[in-house]
C-alpha cells in the first residue's frame, strides 16, 4: 500500500527565558497539533494508530533537543521526529529566549485497489 500524506500541521513554540531546545520544540509541536481534529482517517476507515507522522523541527541548536520528548507529545500514531537548523534564538544580557517552529505531516498508508 502506497503512503499517502494527507495532513500538514505547523506551529511555534517559545521557551522565553529558560534557553530549552526542547521545552521550546515541544510547545511548537504542541502548537501545531491542539488546534486540529483528524476526523479524516476514521472517515477513510483507518484508525489513528494506523497514521504515520514525521515531526519536522527547526531549531538554531538541532543538537540540544530530545527527540524522544517531541515524539511523546503524539497523542497516537507512530512518530518520526527530525530536527534541523531553524527557529530564532534571542539572546540579551544572561537571557536566552528560544523559538522553535514544528511541522507534522500525518501519512497513511492507503489501499488504493479498494477504492
Amino acid at each position: 500500500m502506497p503512503r499517502k500524506r494527507l495532513v500538514v500541521e505547523m506551529g511555534m513554540g517559545v521557551d522565553i527565558r529558560g534557553g530549552d531546545y526542547t521545552k521550546a520544540a515541544v510547545r511548537a509541536l504542541k502548537d501545531a497539533l491542539w488546534h486540529n481534529s483528524l476526523t479524516v482517517v476514521p472517515a477513510l476507515g483507518y484508525t489513528v494508530d494506523q497514521m504515520e507522522v514525521d515531526i519536522e523541527i527547526g531549531v538554531a541548536e538541532p543538537d540540544l533537543v530530545d527527540k524522544a520528548q517531541v515524539a511523546a507529545v503524539l497523542p497516537y500514531g507512530k512518530a518520526s521526529v527530525s530536527v534541523g537548523k531553524g527557529g530564532l534564538d534571542i539572546k540579551e544580557g544572561d537571557e536566552h529566549t528560544i523559538v522553535a517552529n514544528a511541522a507534522a505531516v500525518v501519512y497513511l498508508n492507503i489501499d488504493l485497489a479498494g477504492s
